[in-house]
């Protein structure tokens, strides 16, 4: 389980949200809403301990996820508004050493058909810096086919995908909800977010205290 209580976020002298506070059990997709500016991106990157929140507590399996420290990051898959791959370096090579970071060895047979299933075929020896927006964004959320990480953390991850990634996208997502992982994550696009449990988070001007289903 992945428990937040009363947490607050500041950019600079401005807060983006306080009060914030929700509970997912496994099998639970939460959707974090909200305009530009609200603090969505601000939310995750907290939940990933990258950055220390004001005030409030983040709690995973009933312990700080700070205490936890690499233990909680084993079971966190973070993909943000960047990729996070590297231009240099193939499509497999990307997967192959994201896989390695994460704790995660895998099979390299494994790591080539990921990138086969996410529509590569055929550019997985080519640097992704000759890849189009679209393709770089493919080899980045290769990585949830090959992660063991209960917990996902997704910002905006459907972004410059096109129809056919967008469904494959939607597919991983309600299969992994449906296996009793947790997805959180953010998107301006209506998609259709049916996974199993699902829950809304709102981040608006007013302090949150709030998580509807």
């Amino acid at each position: 389980m992945l428990k937040v209580v009363d947490l607050a976020c500041r950019r600079g002298d401005r807060r983006l949200f306080s009060g914030v506070s929700f509970a997912l059990e496994p099998g639970t997709l939460l959707h974090v809403r909200g305009r530009n500016g609200s603090g969505k991106t601000t939310l995750l990157r907290a939940l990933c301990n990258l950055l220390v929140p004001e005030v409030g507590e983040i709690r995973w399996q009933g312990k700080d996820s700070r205490r936890l420290g690499e233990d909680y990051h084993a079971d966190l898959l973070y993909c943000g508004h960047l990729n996070g791959i590297k231009g240099d370096l193939t499509g497999i090579e990307n997967l192959r050493v994201a896989a390695i970071l994460d704790g995660n060895p895998v099979d390299e047979g494994r790591l080539w058909s990921a990138l086969e299933q996410m529509g590569l075929a055929g550019y997985e020896d080519l640097p992704t810096m000759a890849l189009s927006q679209g393709q770089k964004r493919r080899v980045a959320l290769a990585r949830l086919l090959v992660s063991k990480a209960p917990l996902w953390i997704l910002d905006e991850p459907f972004t410059t995908l096109d129809t056919d990634a967008v469904d494959l996208l939607l597919r991983l997502i309600a299969g992994h909800v449906s296996d009793g992982g947790i997805v959180i994550l953010t998107t301006h696009q209506e998609v259709p977010l049916t996974s199993g449990q699902v829950q809304q988070l709102d981040l608006g001007d007013e302090p949150l205290d709030r998580c509807s289903p």
